[in-house]
C-alpha cells in the first residue's frame, strides 16, 4: 500500500493555506476540493507578502482552499501555468482553472470569486 508523503489533504484543515510541494500535489487538491485559489509567490516579492494575510484571512473565512506556490521551488510547475509575475492567482473550480490573474487583487474581489465558484 503507498502512502502519501504529505498526507491527504482533506485530513487537513483548510482553514489555513497549504503549501504544494509538485504538479501532482496541487492535482491532488484541486481534484479534492471544489474550489481552490492557487498563488503563485515567491519569498522575495513584496506585493506576495501583502496579499499573504488577505489570503490566510480567505482561507479561515470561506470554503476554498488556497494553494500556496513558491516558485522559485516550483519553477516547472510555474511554467505550466505560464506564469509570468508574481503573484499570479489562478482559480479551480470543479477540478478545473477557471481564472488565472498577475498582481495583487483587492480581497472582496477575491472573496466574491470565491463565493460565485462555490455556489455554481
Amino acid at each position: 500500500m503507498a502512502t502519501d508523503a504529505y498526507g491527504s489533504d482533506s485530513e487537513r484543515s483548510t482553514d489555513e493555506p497549504i503549501y504544494i510541494d509538485g504538479a501532482s500535489h496541487l492535482d491532488d487538491v484541486v481534484d479534492e476540493h471544489d474550489v481552490v485559489l492557487a498563488d503563485f509567490y515567491a519569498d522575495w516579492c513584496g506585493p506576495c507578502k501583502m496579499i499573504e494575510p488577505v489570503l490566510e484571512r480567505l482561507a479561515a473565512e470561506t470554503d476554498a482552499v488556497i494553494a500556496k506556490i513558491d516558485v522559485d521551488q516550483n519553477q516547472q510547475l510555474a511554467g505550466a501555468y505560464g506564469v509570468r509575475g508574481v503573484p499570479t492567482l489562478a482559480f479551480f473550480a470543479g477540478g478545473e482553472q477557471v481564472e488565472q490573474h498577475t498582481g495583487v487583487l483587492p480581497a472582496d474581489r477575491l472573496r466574491t470569486m470565491i463565493e460565485g465558484y462555490a455556489n455554481e
